[in-house]
């Protein structure tokens, strides 16, 4: 224990003594952690998959094949053959190309889905952070309102307000779950940076409001929200795939996605269960990519972390 302690020290001395900066130490705090090396690998292994899957998946994902359908029948789906890795689905299709297909569209999905919702909680979280008053009082209260709501059941909320459910309600669904957090965090980090020196100083000297909140305030609180988004990136997905499980994603059968994959492999689990593992399976792994990188990247950031 005394030597671990005595090399924390030296280095946290070797890193005043070079003049590291926040973002290098913590950069070099994430290659040494093993749980973030993990995060990494899985969630860059993903991403890979992703944007390359229309190049990787051999097949199209609502393309069926003669030898595959010729052995179906009633209590029986064919498993791995030649040139089909993972076998058949329901309907004869390859179910590698639709599980590697499907990766795509749950990044689209996280993406966007995260990016909206941080958009909008920025703006809510400078507004209410930057002028308090009866500002900050009417848009905090609203996000108490969302807050109070479980995030799936205010996500099945929104989703059964579209009139035909499709991938995009899905993302705007799964973003307004992701707006409060976000929000909330925010203010929290513009409050604190209020009556910081460099605000005062530059109040002091003139410097017009709204350029306070943007060039001083607003750098400086951004950094524990855009942790928090990585984290939301894994909720994103799981709230998503419960969407497309529950039939308020996207009603075109033919778009492989994990979720929907899973709903329709509900009926064969006794025939096939491997065509609910997979799409469980790596929606699991997916999340917990995320997850791991995310809380990585917050203790890294974290001053309190560096002893």
């Amino acid at each position: 224990m005394t030597t671990t302690w005595a090399q924390r020290r030296k280095d946290r001395i070797d890193d005043l003594a070079a003049g590291r900066s926040l973002t290098s130490e913590a950069l070099r705090r994430l290659r040494r952690d093993p749980v973030a090396i993990i995060g990494a690998v899985i969630v860059g292994t993903f991403v890979v998959i992703a944007i390359l899957s229309p190049v990787i998946a051999p097949h199209g994902s609502a393309e069926a094949f003669a030898e595959l359908q010729r052995d179906l029948r009633p209590g029986h789906i064919p498993g791995a053959q030649p040139g089909f890795p993972l076998g058949s689905d329901q309907l004869g299709r390859d179910f590698f190309s639709r599980m590697i297909l499907a990766s795509q569209q749950t990044l689209l999905v996280g993406v966007f889905a995260t990016l909206i919702g941080l958009a909008a909680g920025i703006v809510i979280g400078t507004l209410a952070g930057a002028f308090g008053g009866w500002v900050d009082t009417l848009l905090m209260r609203v996000t108490d309102v969302l807050l109070a709501i479980p995030s799936l059941l205010l996500a099945i909320s929104v989703a059964a307000l579209a009139a035909s459910p499709s991938q995009t309600t899905v993302i705007i669904a799964v973003a307004i779950v992701g707006v409060p957090i976000f929000a909330r965090l925010l203010r929290g980090s513009m409050l604190a940076q209020r009556n910081s020196d460099h605000v005062v100083a530059a109040t002091a000297l003139g410097v017009k409001r709204p350029a306070v909140v943007l060039r001083h305030m607003l750098p400086n609180a951004i950094g524990p929200v855009i942790v928090q988004a990585t984290l939301t990136l894994a909720t994103s997905i799981l709230d998503a795939a419960a969407l497309s499980f529950l039939g308020l994603g996207d009603a075109d059968p033919a778009r492989a996605e994990w979720g929907l994959m899973l709903a329709q492999a509900q009926t064969y689990l006794d025939v096939r269960p491997a065509l609910a593992f997979y799409p469980a399976l790596a929606i699991i792994a997916v999340a917990l990519g995320f997850t791991l990188l995310g809380e990585s990247l917050r203790e890294a950031l974290d001053p309190k972390g560096r002893r």
